[in-house]
């Protein structure tokens, strides 16, 4: 049986991907801030789930539930990254701000790079980032999101050239950039390409089993990345 680490797994794509794994025989650690909902999810799949509650702001915390998990299950075999928070921030209201560094890159980062160096002792492992398709470009609205989401996506990068030195070849990075996915991540209104969760799950999980290096989702948000790489910043600044 393999074992995996979800993190974020409280609702939406971390809770989705987190039954997936379960049907499909994993066991799963899976770690939020929110513990009713955690407990909600084992009482559903008692003898495949194990619960850690986590705030992954909190790095200190998040290294010392990381090597509980480790402890108890001896090896890895994926770990998801689904944590996030996103705010519309046009003002620039510090707490907002803060909330998202320290979850989006300050904590991401911290797990990225337990689990990059757990990988490399083990000489396997797939890591999967769930990054965005804000990752491409900048915007007004919610800058530090956006900005975030592009450090999220070089980090993965980097992680990615990085395995070259891994001499077994069998650690994985993934990074998935969704567009706009039916959860309480989702930015504004009047939002168009929707994808209801169900479906993106979907996607995202024959992506993490294809080990593909990037997807999006849906696949037609890959028409969209393009466009956004070409598009001069003068044509954003009149658009968005």
């Amino acid at each position: 049986m393999k074992n995996a680490i979800v993190f974020g797994a409280t609702s939406g794509i971390g809770k989705s991907l987190t039954e997936l794994l379960v049907k499909d025989g994993y066991t799963v650690a899976i770690t939020g801030r929110r513990l009713t909902l955690l407990e909600a999810l084992q009482k559903a799949y008692p003898n495949q789930i194990i619960i850690k509650q986590n705030d992954i702001q909190n790095v200190k915390e998040l290294e010392t539930v990381f090597n509980e998990i480790v402890t108890e299950f001896k090896t890895i075999d994926l770990v998801i990254q689904s944590s996030g928070v996103a705010f519309i921030n046009p003002k620039f209201e510090w707490d907002k701000e803060q909330q998202s560094i320290n979850t989006n890159v300050l904590g991401v980062t911290k797990l990225y790079t337990l689990t990059y160096n757990l990988f490399k002792r083990q000489q396997f492992g797939h890591l999967v980032g769930i990054s965005s398709i804000a990752s491409i470009r900048g915007n007004r609205s919610a800058p530090v999101y956006f900005a975030a989401k592009a450090y999220q996506k070089a980090y993965l990068e980097s992680l990615y050239i990085k395995t070259k030195t891994i001499p077994s070849k069998k650690v994985f990075i993934t990074d998935i950039r969704p567009g706009f996915v039916n959860t309480a991540m989702a930015l504004g209104e009047g939002l168009f390409w929707v994808v209801p969760l169900e479906k993106a799950v979907k996607q995202i999980y024959q992506a993490i089993q294809n080990k593909k290096r990037v997807a999006y989702i849906s696949k037609r948000w890959q028409l969209i990345a393009w466009v956004l790489k070409v598009v001069p910043a003068w044509v954003l600044k009149r658009a968005t």
